[in-house]
């Protein structure tokens, strides 16, 4: 994509995995997931489906989450940044 650097592809690629995994652990569709995705906002992301979450990280990143990192999911670009790293 013209003007976009490096870091804007990652950053835009982890984000859409971003969506698409959250959108799956919440049986949402991916567009029903908007940027400002949070705990709580979609309703349907609640403590259930945040440990589910969890357990699809791990399994995407193939190690265990710190637990800092565990609580520190609030937001889709939480979700997003633990996938870039």
């Amino acid at each position: 994509m013209a003007g976009q650097t490096r870091v804007d592809t990652v950053m835009t690629a982890a984000r859409h995995n971003a969506r698409c995994m959250l959108a799956t652990v919440l049986d949402l569709a991916d567009d029903a997931i908007p940027d400002s995705a949070r705990l709580g906002d979609p309703e349907a992301w609640d403590s259930l489906a945040h440990l589910r979450l969890i357990l699809a990280l791990e399994a995407t990143l193939g190690r265990e989450l710190d637990p800092e990192q565990i609580v520190g999911i609030e937001c889709l670009d939480d979700i997003a940044a633990i996938l870039r790293a």
